[in-house]
């Protein structure tokens, strides 16, 4: 059973593109503009899947920040949700997270595209790449997190044409880490959303704790300056 799953995860991926840009997948993204984001030390690398795309560091072996294209068609079908979660072998070893890293760790491992997002079966298997995954806090990963990315899939429903979603870790460095791998700790989630309808955007903002809870959603320019990053360039 365990080949079979491992061969369905391959045959999942064997389509997909690593490059160090995302020019197989600027669908993701607002304007087919990336995020203006740019740190070498991090050892960044652009991830393609189906319904997601990722930008994975090596350094803290983890996304920086995975952009979703949604609307009202890709989130309603009802997917059988997987629960195999899997590393990337895109990745090399020595800058990727494994499965061992986040056992016992008291962390769950926490997708920044979630499940319930993906609009089919293929997608749903590659959305459990730990590459798209952050150490969060459980409680918070399962009641307040899982609150907004139901928030947003809800507005996607309403919203007149495709929206982008920016989600992504934040760090206080030195970041604490886990396992052997030393995968980094995130001390803040945020997941940012636009309307190109509406020209309105928000962002939603969570300390990475159990009793975090989500307050007022926040200004983008409030999400620019806290980050240091300009997610949407050309929409402003």
């Amino acid at each position: 059973m365990k080949k079979f799953l491992v061969s369905i995860i391959l045959m999942s991926l064997s389509s997909l593109v690593f490059s160090a840009d995302f020019k197989e997948c600027l669908q993701m993204f607002a304007n087919g503009k990336p995020p203006t984001w740019s740190d070498p030390a991090m050892k960044p690398r652009a991830l393609c899947y189906s319904a997601f795309a990722v930008m994975h560091s090596g350094t803290s072996k983890t996304p920086v920040y995975v952009a979703e294209r949604l609307n009202r068609a890709s989130v309603s079908p009802e997917i059988e949700r997987g629960t195999h979660f899997f590393a990337d072998a895109r990745l090399p070893r020595a800058e990727r997270a494994e499965l061992t890293d986040y056992a016992n760790s008291g962390f769950d491992r926490g997708h920044m595209a979630p499940a319930g997002d993906m609009p089919d079966q293929e997608s749903m298997t590659q959305c459990f790449t730990l590459a798209n995954m952050v150490p969060q806090a459980p409680v918070n990963n399962r009641k307040t997190w899982s609150g907004i990315e139901r928030a947003t899939r809800n507005y996607a429903k309403r919203a007149a044409g495709d929206i982008f979603v920016i989600t992504g870790p934040v760090f206080t460095r030195p970041a604490p880490t886990i396992g052997s791998g030393k995968v980094w700790v995130p001390s803040a989630l945020f997941k940012l959303v636009y309307d190109p309808a509406t020209r309105k955007s928000w962002a939603y903002w969570v300390e990475n704790k159990n009793e975090a809870k989500a307050d007022k959603p926040i200004s983008y320019e409030e999400l620019r300056q806290r980050t240091g990053v300009d997610f949407m360039p050309g929409t402003r």
